[in-house]
């Protein structure tokens, strides 16, 4: 799986005008289930998504994690994660799982993420989503885990 995290002040997705989700401080994170992508990747990205030190300590250092700082998890799926611009101008989305695939490891991903941690939020399942953030720092990582 292949993910996209920003450190944010605050994150609200809107599906039709209408905000399906929100948080303050913690972190939005775009997740792509690849194809042949397992559960075990989605716990594994899971378990690194909780624990990376991202958020600062007293000291300034980035030394605390979104559990740490009691902070939200906005989980929005984005297949262009796995885009392949190699052959030309126009991406090519065949790395991305197909669409039952990756809802089923999306929603997966979700289902732990909420039984994980207290505040998680989501964007909706290949709906034209807009992604509202102030990234905070900035801090943008990209993460895969194999």
């Amino acid at each position: 799986m292949i993910s996209v995290i920003q450190r944010v002040s605050q994150a609200r997705v809107e599906v039709g005008g209408l905000t399906v989700g929100e948080i303050g401080r913690g972190l939005l994170v775009l997740v792509c289930a690849e194809r042949g992508d397992t559960e075990a990747q989605a716990d594994k990205l899971l378990a690194k998504l909780l624990k990376l030190r991202i958020f600062g300590d007293e000291a300034g250092k980035m030394n605390r994690s979104v559990q740490d700082v009691k902070g939200g998890l906005l989980l929005v799926s984005q297949f262009t994660l796995a885009a392949d611009t190699s052959g030309g101008n126009r991406p090519s989305f065949t790395g991305a799982a197909a669409p039952d695939e990756g809802r089923r490891l999306y929603d997966y991903f979700v289902a732990n993420a909420r039984a994980a941690h207290p505040d998680v939020a989501t964007g909706e399942f290949a709906a034209d989503m807009q992604v509202h953030l102030v990234n905070d720092g900035p801090v943008t990582i990209p993460l895969r885990v194999l």
